[in-house]
């Protein structure tokens, strides 16, 4: 007997390389590193630790999430939310830098930042920005990272809704297993049904055909 085996427990593998948001999520974190190195003290201060720290909880959580979705939306969603936690401190930590220095933080209306949300919406990758760097003192790089920050928590909810929406419909893994015992029940019985009546009709034709063949061995009726 052969049986639909359409139906799937594990969901696709996400290959997190190729999200948009991973990629700025890695860009933001090589850039966090130049920027600290550049504009920060090598020691002595712990914000350093802090920021480099984010940036790389940022981009890990979402490799881990990727990696966990396969087989538990909750853990994928979960983890996902902690990527963005960590950007949102990150985040703050350049606000705050921005503040204590009293360095311009560039607001929607400035030419400056209608430039760096066009580059940043068009560019993912820290290849696109080494470049720059060494061109760019602190307020615009700061700039630069909390664009890309603001930018990346963007699609990443907008990606997170989606698991969400898909998690309400079709359930995690527990459910997913549930559905496919449950349609492989299914598609046994109806294959047995379909056989005890096909054997039923086998066992009409078969006693139709005994019954033929003996009223043809007694020969023709006398009159």
């Amino acid at each position: 007997m052969e049986y639909d085996t359409k139906g799937k427990v594990l969901k696709k593998a996400v290959v997190w390389k190729d999200l948009y948001f991973y990629r700025k999520a890695d860009a933001i974190y090589q850039l966090t590193v130049e920027f600290c190195h550049r504009f920060l003290p090598p020691y002595g201060d712990r914000t350093v630790d802090q920021m480099v720290q984010a940036a790389r909880s940022g981009k890990q959580n979402i490799v881990e999430g990727s990696e966990d979705g396969q087989t538990s939306s909750e853990m994928e969603i979960k983890l996902l939310n902690v990527a963005r936690g960590s950007l949102q401190e990150l985040r703050s930590d350049y606000q705050d830098y921005i503040n204590t220095r009293h360095l311009s933080l560039w607001s929607s209306k400035n030419e400056r930042q209608r430039r760096l949300r066009e580059f940043c919406h068009t560019h993912n990758d820290f290849s696109d920005y080494a470049p720059l760097i060494a061109k760019m003192n602190d307020e615009e790089m700061a700039n630069l990272l909390l664009t890309l920050c603001h930018q990346t928590d963007k699609m990443m909810c907008a990606y997170i809704e989606k698991l969400e929406h898909r998690f309400v419909t079709e359930g995690g893994i527990k459910e997913r297993m549930y559905a496919a015992r449950t349609g492989y029940r299914q598609q046994v019985d109806a294959r047995l049904k379909s056989l005890e009546a096909e054997n039923q009709h086998l066992k009409a034709e078969n006693a139709e055909l005994r019954k033929r063949l003996q009223e043809a061995l007694r020969g023709p009726r006398k009159t």
